[in-house]
């Protein structure tokens, strides 16, 4: 029994150690050996030239649910993009709203800055969910491309130009953008998404970024197809449909995408709880993506997404097998240092004051969001996950 014990410790311990050093060191290896290929840097200046010809025709797709605070400065955002203006259509899509987004919508595109920029505002009187909203937008969309984007994100002005030009390789389906925080007050949150935009980076090196962020992503238009009504993830489903049909998702570190809502502690939990679930969900979904005959994604997509899941699992094997094995001096130790490691992210996440000593602070911030990565994926198992849009703070 020890030694069954023993084995199930050092594998569970190994897989972690793996996945959190091992994964993140072979993608920095691997990536510095095989770099991305640096694009040309283009610029428009906001002029017209005969190259604007040849540019996609793009549809930029903002679904929004109560966003009064924010959908103004996203709208005169959208309107300073540097791209022919008869080659854009932007489509605010209201989803049944019951602020004043639709009101302050209709009023900013009248600004001058607005001119020549088309834009759609449209006002749905029901609140369906952002997966109805793009299932429905995509039958009416027409563009050679489209990108969806979250209202609380600013995008970088060069951000279409950019997108072009990689569009122009024709095995290439999804264009992902580098996803910034605008607030720093949160240095943990910080760290993550720098983390994240690496393993971004350096996992389309292998093949293809896995999933997209919300924030900013584009696709070819015809190679949509509809998603499930209870998607949770769908920024991470789309593209990954695309992906499992044959193409590549690249990552564009030039291409910003900047949020401007900040975190807030429960707000961010429970977000985290969604995409733990929605995780879930799209492991199951997209099972097939670990077949080996999609080679760097599927080893991609077991190393990231599919031990970030059995991650929470892993770390309770490896505590309740020390616990088992405390009469030997090595896992006492060992059951003593997990612990108290969790006893002090416990007490970080609960005294925030303690969250100023960055340890503290770093390591309330990951064991929280495994504690979310466990909840949210045996909510979804079980059945008890949110099927409806509702908006959720940062």
């Amino acid at each position: 029994m020890d030694i069954l014990l023993i084995i199930t410790f050092i594998i569970s311990a190994g897989l972690i150690v793996y996945h959190h050093v091992g994964y993140p060191l072979f993608l920095r290896w691997y990536a510095n050996r095989h770099p991305l290929e640096t694009l040309k840097h283009e610029t428009r200046g906001f002029k017209s030239q005969q190259t604007d010809r040849t540019l996609p025709s793009v549809t930029i797709l903002v679904p929004a649910y109560n966003e009064q605070e924010w959908i103004a400065q996203k709208i005169r955002n959208l309107a300073s993009l540097d791209y022919p203006k008869k080659q854009l259509n932007i489509r605010i899509v209201c989803d049944g709203c019951s602020d004043n987004t639709v009101q302050i919508a209709e009023e900013v595109i009248q600004e001058a800055i607005c001119a020549d920029t088309h834009f759609e505002i449209v006002d749905c009187s029901n609140n369906r969910g952002k997966v109805a909203v793009i299932n429905e937008q995509m039958l009416t969309t027409t563009s050679d491309i489209t990108a969806i984007s979250d209202v609380s994100a600013l995008i970088s002005v060069d951000a279409l130009v950019l997108m072009a030009q990689h569009f122009k390789n024709q095995s290439i389906g999804v264009v992902n953008a580098k996803y910034c925080l605008l607030s720093n007050t949160d240095e943990a949150e910080g760290h993550y998404w720098n983390y994240q935009n690496a393993i971004k980076y350096r996992e389309t090196t292998l093949g293809s970024t896995l999933g997209s962020h919300g924030a900013l992503y584009f696709f070819r238009t015809h190679l949509y197809q509809p998603i499930a009504a209870n998607t949770i993830n769908d920024d991470f489903i789309i593209p990954m449909q695309i992906v499992k049909a044959g193409f590549l998702a690249h990552y564009e570190p030039n291409m910003i995408a900047v949020e401007l809502e900040p975190t807030t502690q429960g707000n961010d939990f429970k977000r985290r709880l969604r995409i733990s679930a929605g995780n879930m969900q799209q492991l199951i979904f997209l099972f097939a993506l670990l077949n080996p005959k999609f080679k760097g994604v599927a080893f991609a997509f077991f190393s990231g997404k599919g031990l970030r899941l059995m991650t929470p699992y892993l770390l309770i094997a490896c505590w309740g097998t020390s616990l088992m094995l405390v009469s030997n001096p090595i896992f006492d130790l060992l059951f003593v240092a997990q612990s108290a490691m969790y006893s002090v992210a416990a007490l970080g996440y609960y005294l925030p004051s303690l969250r100023k000593i960055t340890v503290i602070k770093l390591l309330t911030y990951v064991v929280a969001g495994h504690t979310a990565n466990l909840i949210g994926g045996l909510r979804y198992l079980l059945g008890f996950h949110n099927k409806t849009w509702t908006k959720v703070s940062r």
